[in-house]
């Protein structure tokens, strides 16, 4: 199972390949979401069945605790402005139904800001990217947080269920610590019954993390990084489209892709009504929760049976099944939460290291000789990226061992704990002559 799950996004997702670990060290690669345009190429668990895609689908129906994500387009009536009341109840229905199957939920739950909008009577370029713009936006979050709140609370509580409300900021994923915190405080509630109401504190952003140093951009990548960090078994992306499709479903002829199979082409349409998601970022959001062990589907959340369905097995919507061998929470945040920011310094190695990281070759462990510098003020417990000879980010590490000077010492390759490789590293680029005699 472990070669069919090999997964390669060519053209705009990075590489992701199935994650190995060893005493010493985890080779893994990072899923990150990129600017969309045109037609997205993927390629994706090579040599399936239908008794495989049976088995994940059985997967998914015996999840002990499960992550659901309702977008805008979901608890939001775009037209009247206000919550969409019955969508919400019967959300609120089905998660009762699985808790009386034994299921542990957390809820991700976009719409604060669409829904305070509304109550305060704004339009979209009132909550534009201007300084003004960001200040309103962020005055709609907090009016709708607090709606939107009150009517999980009402309904779950009518229905004997406790909810939390968990307000998320991009600093509770990029540093460790914090992140560890959060994840630790998600179990805890869900163990004690307890249903937290998760979302990105856009009252203090603004919603506006983008690029390379945003752990996410939406609440899609947010679903998929708390399942990870949660040990979740499944997480149900939620959204006003059916599935994903090889084309967007408004044109004729677009299929429905039940399990990512083999090869195909995926046109990326417009974004979600109302949200800052699309197509696109689910894509790359599922690839994410699935390298973290998580199954994840995509499906369409307007109709009110369609979480029971997931969750009972059916063939709805898109599968993107997890990985067969699970990262620790430590490797996934290495992976796919820490960004550049999060860095402490660097190391650079030599190419035969680097190559050994590219090949996935994790039993042997750094050799003094193959780290060439060290940048930077490395503390027990610091990220670090680690760096080809000519200054491309090939990994990333964890020091366990205090580097706090920029030499290479004896105690240097004593530092590291775990190794995460990035993608985009060529190992034919460069020549190494004693790469040979390292790679035997």
């Amino acid at each position: 199972r472990t070669s069919r799950r090999t997964m390669q996004i060519a053209t705009a997702l990075s590489r992701a390949r199935s994650h190995v670990s060893t005493s010493k060290m985890l080779i893994t690669s990072r899923v990150r979401g990129m600017q969309f345009l045109g037609t997205l190429h993927v390629r994706n668990y090579q040599g399936r069945s239908h008794d495989d895609d049976k088995y994940d689908r059985e997967r998914v129906k015996n999840s002990k605790r499960i992550v659901i994500k309702v977008g805008t387009a979901v608890v939001f009536n775009n037209v009247t402005g206000q919550l969409a009341v019955s969508r919400i109840g019967g959300l609120v229905e089905q998660m009762k139904a699985l808790k009386m199957q034994g299921k542990q939920i957390l809820l991700i739950s976009s719409g604060a800001v669409g829904l305070g909008r509304g109550q305060l009577k704004m339009t979209n370029e009132d909550t534009d990217g201007s300084v003004q713009g960001i200040l309103n936006k962020q005055a709609c979050a907090a009016t709708g947080q607090a709606a939107l709140l009150g009517m999980y609370t009402s309904m779950m509580g009518s229905m004997g269920m406790t909810c939390a409300q968990v307000l998320i900021t991009q600093h509770d994923f990029v540093c460790p610590e914090r992140y560890a915190k959060l994840t630790d405080t998600l179990e805890r509630l869900v163990e004690l019954d307890i249903i937290p109401i998760i979302n990105e504190n856009d009252v203090v952003t603004g919603g506006a993390a983008s690029g390379s140093d945003a752990a996410f951009t939406d609440n899609d990548m947010l679903s998929a990084l708390v399942a990870a960090g949660v040990r979740a078994d499944a997480v149900a992306m939620m959204t006003d489209v059916d599935a994903v499709f090889d084309k967007p479903p408004s044109e004729p002829g677009a299929s429905r892709i039940s399990v990512y199979d083999k090869d195909q082409v995926v046109e990326i349409g417009a974004l979600s009504v109302g949200g800052r998601g699309g197509m696109a970022s689910k894509i790359v959001s599922a690839q994410t929760a699935a390298a973290g062990g998580v199954n994840a589907v995509v499906a369409n959340g307007i109709d009110l049976e369609n979480i029971y369905r997931i969750f009972n097995g059916d063939d709805i919507g898109t599968l993107f099944p997890a990985a067969d061998m699970r990262p620790t929470k430590l490797q996934h945040w290495l992976a796919h939460a820490a960004t550049s920011t999060s860095m402490g310094g660097s190391v650079k190695v030599t190419v035969s290291a680097a190559k050994r990281l590219a090949a996935g070759m994790t039993r042997m462990p750094l050799q003094k000789d193959e780290i060439l510098d060290v940048c930077g003020v490395l503390d027990p417990n610091s990220p670090v990226e680690i760096l080809d000879v000519v200054g491309n980010v090939i990994g990333r590490g964890m020091v366990s061992a205090c580097m706090n000077s920029p030499t290479v010492d004896d105690n240097t390759i004593k530092g590291f704990s775990n190794l995460v490789k990035m993608p985009g590293f060529n190992i034919e680029l460069a020549a190494d002559p004693v790469a040979d005699d390292a790679l035997q």
